[in-house]
């Protein structure tokens, strides 16, 4: 298994990284809207959806993007949009949560199907919206979500259920715990201003997400990178949620030792768009 994550991950890396880093901003995006594709797809067949439903909510993604694209979308600031998004995100993790996998089962299919596939083109708009602005920009907010993630995933491990018995979702992902939650946050922090840092002392052209939301001020960054990452778990839950109510452990088996497209990018689903609202107000 741990042959497999390795051999995987680094095939993705040779992929992305150069797409990342190229001078042109295509090349990335694509690849992107490729990616959001076939999260479409594996969306489609964890609410019971059939084959031929899926492929064709693929295209539909494929389309929309490149609509979206051919409109100039990439280059728009698009403010109420992304406030739309990121209130939406909160509003349905919170309903989400606390209703649990119940809740989400009951929903028609139709309503589910329509949720994820525009939570996953809003994610590919914002995505590609970031790194038009620019690399610095985008690659600190795929970090914030990573540093957020393996903070929270050590902090689990050593301090899980010791300062507070009461796990964080025990209905939809037991393992995780709230001392993970707050481990993730401190990673963040830590992150946010050592970056803001060394952007101010290397004057880099491009604003990284910290050095922008910091404009405002210390106090404003904090409360936006602990904002992110309380979201970016949601985001991990919510599509915790859609498995279990599925009954499966994985979205798809595309990426061998990691599961699915989905179980890549579920944290970046909420967290893309609310950067680029925090970004756009």
């Amino acid at each position: 298994m741990l042959k497999q994550r390795v051999v995987t991950a680094v095939i993705l890396l040779l992929i992305l990284l150069p797409a990342l880093f190229y001078s042109d901003p295509a090349p990335f995006c694509l690849i992107a809207m490729g990616l959001i594709a076939v999260g479409a797809w594996e969306w489609c067949r964890l609410n019971g959806f059939g084959q031929r439903i899926s492929l064709l909510a693929a295209v539909l993604c494929l389309a929309a993007s490149t609509m979206s694209w051919w409109a100039g979308l990439l280059d728009s600031r698009l403010p109420m949009l992304w406030l739309f998004a990121g209130s939406a995100w909160v509003l349905l993790g919170a309903w989400a949560l606390r209703g649990g996998v119940v809740a989400w089962s009951v929903l028609p299919r139709g309503v589910r199907l329509l949720v994820g596939l525009i939570a996953l083109l809003l994610a590919w708009l914002a995505l590609a919206q970031a790194r038009v602005i620019g690399i610095n920009f985008l690659l600190s907010i795929l970090v914030l979500v990573w540093v957020a993630d393996i903070s929270a995933y050590f902090a689990g491990r050593a301090f899980g259920g010791r300062v507070c018995r009461q796990k964080l979702a025990p209905g939809i992902s037991p393992g995780k715990s709230w001392e993970g939650v707050w481990g993730g946050m401190l990673g963040v922090v830590v992150l946010a201003l050592v970056w803001r840092a060394i952007d101010q002392a290397w004057f880099v052209p491009v604003l990284s997400f910290f050095s922008h939301v910091g404009k405002g001020g210390t106090l404003l960054l904090l409360v936006a990178v602990i904002f992110m990452a309380a979201m970016s778990v949601v985001g991990d839950l919510f599509e915790s949620l859609v498995k279990r109510s599925a009954g499966v452990k994985d979205s798809s088996g595309l990426l061998p030792g990691h599961g699915g497209v989905l179980d890549r990018v579920d944290a970046l689903l909420p967290t893309l768009p609310l950067a680029m609202m925090l970004y756009s107000i």
